[in-house]
């Protein structure tokens, strides 16, 4: 018996994700139009303009942005991703199985907001969101981001580094993992209601990947606090990472002892491993992932492994092997 997550290959690779206008109105017919269909199709159909994909949400602590530029973290050896490309074409499946999230977005509530950093620490905290963004001084840093699905971009990230926030926590000596918890609201992200998925979506890390230099609590993209359909108000970026594993719009932080269960390993293991480092030579299981494909411009690249970021994290892994998706 299929399962709600046995997705076609058409709704995770970019080339085939979006029906052409004239392919979906042959499908749908007229007479579903007839039957009252136009005015949903007229919306999910017109043409979206960069004020329609970026909207009217500010965010919190929109003083503090944009922040200073990290020199260490300042380019990615290729042009940034234009921002409303990249805002609207992205993936947040608690609203839609497709990339097209901006529109599904719009009863999402970012503010108020919480993150509690919990689990096995001695300073367990609770933030308020205000108080997360004026605790950490922000910064800014431009990262590659590849997702599974074979495309790619390049963004420039606001927040702080992920360690910091450890740090303060002051993990205890049986941390070895850390558990990223995004939000549950079914009210507000109607996929959330589909309760044979494993809501809400969880992430995990180990600790030795957590306290990495790269690892980033993002609050901001593109100079302003993060837009809805990014993970708004705050988010996971690990850039040498599959993008799945960069969770959005977290409400708790978990270090604990054992490994934890995720979303995606949970649904198809086989697919969408824990470790999912960007590895060109291991493909997935449904398509290659030797090259990728730049958001906007279509461009192909070859895929670099850990995403070009060996130098950094490489280290992490010099006693395994074979990593990659389904590792």
């Amino acid at each position: 018996m299929s399962q709600p997550w046995d997705r076609p290959q058409r709704e995770v690779t970019p080339e085939t994700a979006v029906l052409s206008r004239r392919t979906l109105l042959k499908t749908i017919g007229a007479g579903a139009l007839a039957a009252g269909a136009g005015a949903g199709l007229w919306w999910a159909l017109r043409p979206s303009s960069a004020e329609d994909v970026l909207g009217d949400y500010e965010g919190p602590g929109a003083d503090l942005y944009p922040a200073a530029l990290n020199p260490t973290f300042s380019s990615a050896d290729r042009p940034l991703t234009v921002e409303v490309e990249a805002a609207r074409y992205c993936n947040f499946y608690e609203f839609s199985s497709g990339k097209s999230v901006w529109r599904s977005v719009g009863r999402f509530r970012p503010v108020p907001w919480a993150l509690e950093v919990a689990g096995l620490v001695a300073r367990p905290t609770t933030y308020d969101i205000d108080e997360l963004l004026r605790a950490f001084p922000l910064e800014e840093r431009i990262y590659r981001h590849r997702c599974v699905e074979a495309w790619a971009m390049v963004a420039p990230w606001t927040g702080f580094a992920l360690a910091k926030l450890l740090r303060r926590a002051e993990p205890l000596p049986g941390a070895r993992f850390v558990r990223f918890v995004s939000f549950s609201r079914p009210n507000e992200a109607t996929r959330q209601t589909i309760r044979s998925f494993p809501w809400p979506y969880t992430e995990g890390l180990t600790l030795a990947e957590a306290t990495n230099e790269l690892a980033f609590v993002a609050t901001g993209m593109y100079g302003r606090p993060l837009l809805k359909q990014h993970g708004a108000p705050v988010r996971l970026v690990v850039p040498w990472k599959y993008g799945f594993k960069s969770a959005k719009s977290i409400v708790r932080i978990e270090l604990t002892d054992k490994r934890p269960a995720t979303f995606w390993n949970t649904m198809a293991a086989d697919e969408y491993g824990f470790q999912a480092n960007v590895d060109p030579t291991v493909p997935h299981p449904r398509w290659s992932q030797a090259s990728e494909r730049m958001l906007g411009t279509g461009e192909r690249r070859p895929t670099l492994r850990y995403n070009g970021y060996g130098e950094w994290v490489g280290k992490l892994y010099a006693d395994l092997r074979g990593e990659s998706a389904r590792a």
